[in-house]
């Protein structure tokens, strides 16, 4: 007497489990990086007493020219070399308080950066001030190129000077208000940095003195079009979004639940698949003969 009978019952895995797993391991590890970099500080209404208006999306007039610290005329579109996101800040070196936190800030964040100035993108800082000279910007440049500490990386980071109306026509552009106190000598300004295009775009604007060392990288792959960063920085960008109110950047939850929906399509798929294979293999394997005395023969 014969009797047919499964031998062989394999688990079948679970992918959407080890999906969750993996998406669960990105985000923990994204987050881990975030929380232990800098901490994000919100500028003192006393210190910034201009504003933002900020123009996303904006191209900078590129055709300005302005002085570098060594004296050379150079226009934007020379700096901007269309191979590398720029970091565009706007200070000036006679500022009492705020331009010394900030580049101070940028600082910080830059050493712990992987990448380096003039390799992966580069910074330019503008002086407000008209009437800054080429010798005082290069003093500047210096003690904060110094603390950057990074050799080899000069052209990477520039300051320039230049006139009222080359200043004021780049401001305008890039939303950035300011005004000069004549009671106290001093540019009442906002703290923010501006990250563009290679092609002098804006991308995005990072306010504050100091912001998390995840959150420049992950500005800079924005603006960098795909030729900064990997390809996990890109997959991050397209699962979160930055908040200008946080100063972080937070999950895009309409992004979320395309890749929940996909890993549930492609997990149901794999089942489907697995217990369709299974059945084709049980078919053409035929019955199993089993001997009259094996406990499942009746």
């Amino acid at each position: 007497m014969f009797a047919t009978l499964s031998t062989r019952r394999r688990r079948v895995p679970s992918i959407a489990g080890l999906l969750a797993v993996c998406a669960g391991l990105i985000v923990a590890s994204w987050a881990a990086r975030a929380d232990a970099a800098l901490p994000w500080e919100k500028v003192p209404d006393e210190l910034a007493q201009g504003g933002v208006d900020e123009h996303l999306g904006a191209q900078l007039p590129l055709d300005l020219v302005f002085r570098r610290e060594d004296g050379q005329f150079v226009s934007l579109s020379q700096v901007f070399s269309g191979n590398r996101p720029v970091i565009l800040s706007f200070n000036y070196s006679n500022c009492p308080m705020l331009c010394n936190l900030q580049l101070q800030g940028l600082v910080n964040v830059l050493r712990d950066l992987e990448w380096s100035a003039g390799t992966q993108f580069d910074v330019v800082s503008i002086s407000i001030d008209p009437l800054e000279t080429p010798q005082r910007a290069g003093q500047t440049r210096q003690r904060y190129f110094q603390q950057y500490g990074r050799p080899g990386t000069g052209s990477g980071w520039r300051f320039l000077v230049g006139g009222p109306r080359e200043i004021r026509t780049l401001t305008n552009a890039a939303g950035f208000k300011y005004q000069y106190v004549t009671e106290r000598r001093e540019y009442a300004h906002p703290a923010v940095f501006l990250v563009c295009t290679p092609g002098g775009r804006i991308s995005q604007y990072l306010h504050g003195i100091e912001f998390p060392k995840r959150t420049l990288e992950l500005a800079l792959v924005e603006a960098g079009e795909g030729k900064v960063g990997s390809a996990l920085d890109q997959f991050i960008l397209f699962c979160f979004h930055y908040d200008s109110k946080t100063g972080q950047y937070t999950p895009a939850a309409r992004n979320l639940m395309k890749l929940g929906g996909l890993a549930t399509l492609f997990a149901l798929s794999m089942v489907i698949i697995t217990l369709l294979r299974r059945e084709w293999l049980a078919r053409r394997a035929g019955p199993i003969a089993l001997p009259q005395h094996h406990p499942a023969v009746r």
